[in-house]
């Protein structure tokens, strides 16, 4: 981590062109570090955002600026000049159609990179019609149908940030690692069954993408305004998305708002409630036992189907997986107003970045189920290190960029891979990539469960046979 070097080596090389889709928070941190770490001329990098995007470190760096909204209507006429064969397209933008961009970068033989799945602007959380369809498991299987018969063609990776993303590389060093600290070979894992088979033989039963964000500024939240330290439309836009989360085979008591979607994989229900009022108890190394929101993300789901074994076409094992989200006091604080304000966004929104003096996101995955107890596998990175390594951004947006990092190197090393997931990705390539930026990376045992949260004051479900069900998990 301190050997200089590790921040000054370029990783991989672009001929081509770089298309930059959306300069918000993650966007605007991103660029320094593709330009330190990718061989590429800062004249073949174009950024194309909205005329209200602020743009200052995009003039910093030198990189060229389009300044136009993309719709459903213009998209193709407004990429044409700007992205084709040979170029990568990078999609850090919200409201505008993944599947769109990856169709349109396959058919002109480009690459492409997005951090989730995004709908046109009135799709997601905002769009009419039934919460199956408003789900991050509609929006993922309609891709996937995309890519059917695509296999071999110009790479596409989709939800390749931090969560999704980096987390999937987590998971699988995480099973790595609890294989070897039980004495246990594990041979060569070439497949998703090879890695569903080591975590059901390490009695995986769930998995917490465990996330605790200490980071404060030492101006506040103000009535009327939603802060957090990263992306606030994003952020609302999945938030009031049903919460979503894969469904594991140990599960014995179905949630009473829970459903199934009846189409693709079905390794994933939803609850008919948002995930911003969703709360399940989770555990951090340095936060320790606290609630988290269940906010829906693609990796809830794409970890559970590619941990899913099956026999004669039959589930037999897969572990239940989801976010398990407590983000900044600030954050916390402007959840809790929107929803006395029956969910209509606040008036004003801030993004909170040179202006926090302390804390840490610690970011990581908590595989329950193992008899040497839950074990935590993740990043823990704060404030001061972050400013040290890395030009304009918080502890949060880098977490972010790692994975995009790791991202882009892989599919410049791996041009013809067609459309993909981050669990498709060679996982050591991408920690290889991230981990100078992830701060301490470290792995805990602790013997926390979920019923060790729960209140004797008041009677709540439990399972005392089975720590791990959702049912001792969620906070009724």
């Amino acid at each position: 981590m301190d050997n200089a070097s590790s921040f000054d080596t370029k990783h991989a090389r672009l001929d081509g062109r770089m298309l930059i889709v959306g300069f918000g928070c993650i966007a605007s941190s991103s660029l320094p570090l593709l330009l330190r770490h990718i061989d590429m001329d800062p004249g073949a990098v174009t950024v194309l955002c909205l005329p209200t995007d602020d743009i200052a470190i995009a003039q910093e760096y030198g990189v060229a600026i389009v300044q136009e909204a993309l719709t459903e209507e213009n998209y193709r006429t407004v990429l044409q000049p700007l992205v084709g064969e040979g170029d990568f397209l990078l999609n850090l933008s919200v409201n505008v159609s993944s599947e769109a961009l990856v169709r349109y970068c396959w058919e002109c033989g480009a690459l492409y990179l997005d951090t989730s799945i995004e709908p046109w602007s009135g799709g997601g959380a905002s769009q009419k019609g039934p919460p199956s369809r408003r789900s991050n498991y509609a929006l993922r299987e309609a891709v996937l149908a995309f890519r059917l018969d695509k296999r071999d063609g110009p790479t596409a990776i989709l939800t390749q940030g931090a969560n999704p993303g980096l987390i999937s590389s987590l998971v699988k060093q995480a099973l790595v690692n609890m294989a070897a600290d039980s004495n246990m070979p594990v041979g060569r894992l070439a497949s998703f069954e090879d890695w569903a088979t080591l975590a059901q033989r390490l009695d995986i039963r769930a998995i917490h993408i465990a996330e605790h964000d200490t980071q404060i500024a030492a101006a506040r939240k103000a009535p009327n305004e939603f802060v957090n330290t990263w992306s606030v439309q994003a952020f609302i836009e999945e938030g009031l998305q049903p919460a979503e989360l894969g469904w594991g085979t140990h599960e014995r008591h179905w949630p009473a708002d829970a459903r199934r979607h009846g189409f693709g994989s079905d390794a994933a229900i939803y609850l008919t409630r948002p995930g911003l009022a969703t709360r399940v108890r989770s555990w951090t190394p340095l936060g320790g036992p606290y609630h988290g929101f269940l906010i829906t993300h693609g990796e809830s789901i794409s970890i559970a189907d590619h941990l899913t074994l099956r026999e004669n076409g039959e589930v037999v094992y897969r572990p239940t997986v989801h976010y398990a989200y407590r983000p900044c006091d600030d954050a916390v604080l402007s959840i809790d107003e929107l929803a006395g304000r029956g969910w209509v966004p606040q008036e004003r929104e801030r993004i909170l970045r040179e202006e926090i003096t302390e804390g840490i996101d610690e970011l990581g995955v908590l595989l329950m189920g193992n008899e040497r107890g839950a074990y935590w596998f993740g990043s823990q990175l704060g404030t001061e290190e972050t400013r040290r390594i890395a030009p304009h951004n918080t502890a949060t947006s880098l977490q972010v960029v790692a994975g995009i990092l790791g991202g882009i190197v892989w599919a410049l090393s791996n041009p013809r891979a067609g459309v993909i997931e981050p669990d498709d990705i060679d996982y050591e390539t991408v920690m290889r990539i991230a981990r100078p930026y992830l701060g301490e990376v470290v792995g805990v045992y602790d013997k926390w469960t979920p019923l060790t949260q729960h209140s004797r004051l008041y009677e709540e479900p439990r399972d005392d046979s089975d720590p791990w069900q959702f049912l001792n998990i969620r906070v009724a």
